[in-house]
């Protein structure tokens, strides 16, 4: 699932493979890119800024990209055949010599001004694995709205720019809170520790394909409760359970977390 370190990942990979050189194919495969041509252009940069990419254009161009669920840059050495997927699902092909860079279902693709990239990504909070990264006025975003669920304040990007839907379960059970408990009502210290957390635990995940937030004690089980739904908690044993929280499908640990948390759907044990 593509959150911050994903991205962060991402971002990395395109970076070594287009930056510092020219394109010699450009393919913007929407409907209000068509004709764009950035061939003869240098790709300058690819940055990641919380969950989205921005590829920087000679000219003073920048093709803006935001992965969402399902999409995906796949590179491949040029020449050869992409594999990420039916060729209709292609969005973006960015090409030199050696590279080819294709981006697979992109929910958002613009080109925009690099001088506007504000128009963008100017609300964002501070990027989790950026140069702007700010733990206190993170903390304090987070808790500007104290009626607010933990959950909600998490996934809002103006927050703190880069978690998505498994940071957010692994956060609030590394916190002892469900997701459900609104801001008001953690302890002071919480917004804090929340982002301090979210930070380290981002840094350490993004040079890695697979993301862990346990310890090493657990091996096999790189995660806490998401995706665990029916399973043992890795610390008090109890069943993890799963529902929603804004459409969003939650994990928390009913013995582990304090708070309020709905109805749930609890997953048979597994064999």
């Amino acid at each position: 699932m593509p959150e911050g370190d994903t991205v962060w990942q991402a971002a990395r990979r395109l970076h070594i493979a287009l930056a510092g050189r020219v394109l010699t194919r450009s393919d913007l495969r929407v409907p209000r890119f068509a004709t764009a041509d950035l061939t003869g252009r240098t790709v300058l940069d690819v940055t990641p800024r919380g969950k989205h990419l921005l590829t920087r254009i000679e000219g003073g161009l920048t093709l803006h990209s935001h992965l969402r669920m399902d999409g995906a840059w796949r590179v491949y050495v040029t020449g050869r055949r992409p594999g990420g997927g039916p060729d209709h699902q292609i969005r973006a092909v960015l090409g030199n010599a050696e590279w080819t860079a294709y981006g697979y279902r992109l929910p958002v693709l613009e080109l925009i001004r690099t001088a506007e990239e504000s128009r963008a990504v100017g609300r964002l909070g501070p990027d989790l694995l950026g140069p702007d990264w700010d733990p206190a006025e993170a903390a304090r975003r987070l808790g500007a709205d104290p009626g607010r669920p933990l959950g909600e304040a998490l996934l809002d990007q103006r927050n703190l720019a880069g978690i998505g839907n498994v940071y957010k379960s692994e956060l609030a059970f590394l916190a002892g809170v469900t997701p459900w408990l609104p801001m008001g009502e953690l302890a002071p210290d919480v917004p804090d520790r929340l982002a301090a957390t979210a930070h380290r635990l981002l840094e350490a995940n993004k040079a890695h394909p697979e993301r862990r937030t346990t310890t090493t004690r657990h091996p096999g089980t790189p995660l806490y409760v998401y995706g665990r739904a029916g399973r043992p908690c890795l610390r008090c044993g109890t069943p993890i359970r799963e529902a929603e929280l804004n459409d969003r499908v939650t994990y928390w640990c009913p013995g582990c977390q304090h708070g309020p948390a709905p109805e749930a759907r609890q997953a048979p044990k597994s064999p």
